[in-house]
């Protein structure tokens, strides 16, 4: 099935304690797609990128079967633009640098041959132009999942709380679904959020795992424990990317298939953090893929009698 993501491509410069890097790929929609195309053979990109965007980027999104028509190349401008540095525990960082450039002005183009898409992923950006692209869709698609952060609750609550009631699934971590719902304990939070629009939600609590919720049921995943977490860049959006790709591959929307794509967008996640940026999923084996859901299942699995 076809999948259309959303988001920025762009570039990232990031500083952990194991290391710093000059400029390299990032992004939500970059992360959202390579984590996507995984699953999905079928995944279409629409963002805006300046005319400093290399070739070479380019062609290795290519190479790894996305479909960029809809990638705006913006002649004399250049692209987004952000550098972080992390603190020790990983958890926390500061922001250096961001530059909107490109995205001050992004009018999302939709191009004829994206209009079949079945499966919608709005990556991380404003929500007037995660708005935009739905309006933009002739058929409205079999689900629209949509990710946010705390700094559109502060600056355009108003367009977000609009857009929520067009998308099936928010995905979102914690301390943004307290925000957004004024509610510490996020069961009731999910609750209100629920009530906003979306029938289905996900709360990721990154290093504590992921819960999804619909209006009856709620499912927890936990993150799976690695040695090393080497750069967490990327890590919410390549989870993203993987939940929707399993969907979208397997044209299931059950809550059922639900819980089984956070399996495999947390298993997706748990490979981002292990090297800077994309760096990881551009390597990534479906053998390794194999093995790591596999853990995932040795970590939860066990027999127990009620008496």
């Amino acid at each position: 099935m076809s999948l259309i993501v959303v988001g920025s491509v762009a570039f990232d410069a990031i500083e952990t304690p194991f290391g710093k890097t000059d400029k390299i790929i990032g992004g939500s929609g970059t992360y959202i797609s390579l984590s996507a195309a995984k699953f999905s053979p079928k995944v279409k990109v629409v963002a805006v990128v300046g005319e400093d965007f290399p070739q070479s980027d380019i062609d290795t999104l290519k190479k790894h079967k996305i479909d960029l028509e809809g990638l705006q190349i913006k002649k004399g401008e250049k692209s987004f633009f952000w550098s972080g540095r992390y603190h020790n525990d990983m958890n926390s960082r500061d922001t250096l640098v961001t530059e909107l450039n490109v995205l001050e002005h992004f009018d999302p183009i939709v191009p004829e041959s994206y209009q079949d898409c079945e499966y919608l992923m709005l990556g991380n950006l404003a929500p007037s132009v995660q708005k935009q692209v739905i309006d933009r869709l002739k058929k409205r698609p079999k689900l629209i999942v949509m990710d946010t952060m705390n700094f559109w609750m502060d600056v355009a609550l108003d367009d977000l709380k609009e857009t929520l009631k067009h998308v099936d699934l928010l995905s979102i971590n914690d301390e943004e679904a307290r925000q957004l719902s004024g509610e510490y304990s996020l069961v009731k939070a999910a609750k209100k959020i629920m009530e906003m629009g979306p029938k289905n939600l996900v709360i990721k609590k990154g290093e504590h795992g992921a819960l999804l919720f619909d209006k009856k049921q709620v499912f927890f995943a936990p993150a799976l424990p690695l040695e090393d977490v080497f750069d967490p860049t990327g890590a919410g959006d390549t989870f993203a990317g993987g939940f929707i790709g399993y969907l979208a591959k397997t044209n299931d929307t059950s809550f059922e298939n639900m819980k089984r794509a956070i399996i495999y967008g947390s298993a997706m996640a748990s490979f981002c953090v292990e090297k800077f940026g994309a760096e990881r999923l551009l390597s990534l084996t479906d053998k390794e893929l194999d093995e790591r859901v596999q853990d995932f299942i040795d970590l939860v699995q066990f027999e127990i009698e009620l008496s």
